[in-house]
C-alpha cells in the first residue's frame, strides 16, 4: 500500500520519504525557520515538518506557571509556548519558502483548533506526535479532513496504538516506530518493532521517528523497511531550546540523506543474479566450472 503527500508516494518499494522536523527549533524566529528549511532542501529532504499549538489548550495545567528560563528572559511555561508559536502570516511566509524550495510542508497539531489553522493553509498532510495518539477528540478532527496522516507511536502501548488507528482508519495512514527519549540511546531503540508494526497491520506502511545521536540507527531503519524516517534538524546542536540536543546539524542530514539512498541501492531485489562486473573475477578465479 502507499500513501501520496503532496507530490511524493510513501511505501510501495519507493525511496523512503525523508522528513526534516524543524519542529520548535526556530525558537520562534521566521528567519531562522527558513534557514532551516534552506538546510532541508540542500540536503535533498522530502519535507520539512512545525509542530502547531493553541498554547491555552495544549499546555498541561500542571506546566503552566512553572518557570522557564529562556533567551527572553524568565517566564512562565505557558507565555514561552505563547512566545515561540507562529501566526498565520508568519506561516505563509515559511509554507511559501519551502515551496519555493522544492519541500512540502506540514505540522503536528497539539489541538483541535490546530488542525482548523493548518487546514486554512492548505497543509498536505498532517503529523501526529506520540504524545498525542491518544488524544481522541484530536484523532478524529484529524480524520475528518480527509488528509494523510502520520502517526508516530512512541511513548505507547500496543493497545493504545490499536485504538489510535481504530479511530484513524487505514486509509491514508504512515505508521511511524518511534520512542520518546530526548536524546535517545540505542538500546531504547527497539528497530525490530518496524517490522512488528508491519505485520500487525498489514497494508498500512511504517517508518521511523528518531530522536537518538548520529545516524547509524536511522540508517538501520530503512534497512530494516521504513519507509520514511524523520529526524529534528537544527543550526546548532548547542543552541538554547528543549529538541536541539537531538537534532542534526546540516552536514549530519546531509550525510543521513546520502546514506539512505546507498542503503536503499544496496537492498536490491532479493533475485540471486550473477552481475556483469564478477564475469572477470569468475573467470581468473573460478577452478571448477559449473
Amino acid at each position: 500500500m502507499t500513501v501520496t503527500i503532496g507530490s511524493r508516494v510513501v511505501g510501495g518499494g519507493r525511496p523512503a520519504y525523508v522528513i526534516a522536523e524543524i519542529g520548535l527549533n526556530h525558537n520562534g524566529d521566521v528567519e531562522l525557520a527558513k534557514q532551516l528549511i534552506d538546510v532541508a532542501a540542500d540536503a535533498g529532504a522530502d519535507a520539512v515538518k512545525f509542530q502547531k499549538r493553541t498554547p491555552e489548550i495544549a499546555t498541561p495545567e500542571h506546566m503552566r506557571d512553572i518557570p522557564r528560563e529562556t533567551p527572553w528572559g524568565t517566564m512562565s511555561y505557558l507565555d514561552y509556548r505563547r512566545r515561540v508559536e507562529f501566526d498565520r502570516d508568519q506561516y505563509i511566509e515559511i509554507s511559501d519558502h519551502a515551496l519555493l524550495r522544492g519541500l512540502e510542508w506540514f505540522a503536528s497539531p497539539w489541538d483541535v483548533p490546530s488542525v482548523a489553522f493548518l487546514e486554512d493553509l492548505g497543509v498536505v498532510a498532517h503529523k501526529v506526535a506520540s504524545a498525542s495518539l491518544t488524544d481522541r477528540g484530536l484523532l478524529e478532527a484529524l480524520r475528518d479532513t480527509g488528509k494523510p496522516i502520520i502517526l508516530s507511536t512512541g511513548m505507547s502501548t500496543t493497545e493504545q496504538i490499536d485504538a489510535a488507528i481504530e479511530t484513524l482508519g487505514t486509509d491514508r495512514l504512515v505508521l511511524m516506530h518511534a520512542t520518546s527519549t530526548y536524546p535517545m540511546e540505542p538500546e531504547e531503540a527497539n528497530l525490530r518493532m518496524i517490522p512488528s508494526l508491519r505485520d500487525r497491520y498489514p497494508g498500512v506502511p511504517v517508518g521511523y521517528s528518531g530522536h537518538e545521536r548520529g545516524l547509524q540507527i536511522s540508517i538501520a531503519a530503512v534497512a530494516l523497511g521504513a519507509v520514511a524516517v524523520e529526524r529534528h534538524i537544527t543550526l546548532d546542536r548547542t543552541m538554547w531550546g528543549s529538541d536541539h540536543a537531538a537534532s542534526l546539524e546540516p552536514a549530519g542530514l546531509k550525510n543521513l540523506v546520502r546514506d539512505i539512498r546507498v542503503i536503499e541501492a544496496a537492498l536490491g531485489d532479493g533475485v540471486k543474479r550473477v552481475y556483469p562486473g564478477e564475469l572477470a573475477p569468475m573467470a581468473k578465479l573460478r577452478r571448477v566450472p559449473a
